[in-house]
């Protein structure tokens, strides 16, 4: 009998620890589909924004080419435009070089001639200031040779 209440004693604990062990789990069941629905939240959440700042990538490399290709377009249109203005200038500078030819001989007897008059009066003055600026150098000198000797020696 002694056996008979050791092993139904047995029995039950088994049994309460198995309940207990039951509640437990259920227990700790929650939590842990907490955490995975957290983990695959947090997954989706992750996965979302790599796949929109993808998206934006493409759409940026689609706008770089839909530019470039508009730039290529343009340039192809504008450079014949170019190639004109170009010629035209040539022809221009061709045509208006006799002309400035003509002007440089009007123009040479007069500045010859204002240079025939000024250059009298620029050598006078120069040989009226010369002896003035002879005059400053020198006693600009002296003032450096004074202010050396009141120095102390060295």
């Amino acid at each position: 009998m002694a056996f008979s209440c050791v092993a139904a004693l047995l029995v039950v604990l088994a049994v309460t620890h198995g309940c207990e062990a039951v509640s437990l789990v259920r227990r700790d069941a929650p939590s842990d589909v907490d955490k995975l629905t957290q983990l695959i939240e947090n997954m989706s959440a992750s996965i979302t924004a790599a796949t929109q700042e993808m998206v934006d990538k493409m759409k940026a490399l689609e706008m770089t080419g839909t530019a470039q290709a508009y730039m290529e377009d343009s340039r192809a249109k504008i450079q014949p435009l170019v190639e004109q203005v170009q010629a035209e200038a040539t022809k221009l500078q061709e045509q208006v070089k006799p002309y400035i030819s003509n002007i440089e001989e009007h123009i040479r007897p007069l500045t010859d001639n204002f240079n025939s008059h000024v250059k009298p009066l620029t050598d006078n003055f120069h040989e009226q200031v010369k002896p003035l600026t002879d005059m400053m150098e020198k006693l600009f000198q002296q003032v450096v040779d004074q202010s050396k000797a009141l120095l102390p020696p060295q």
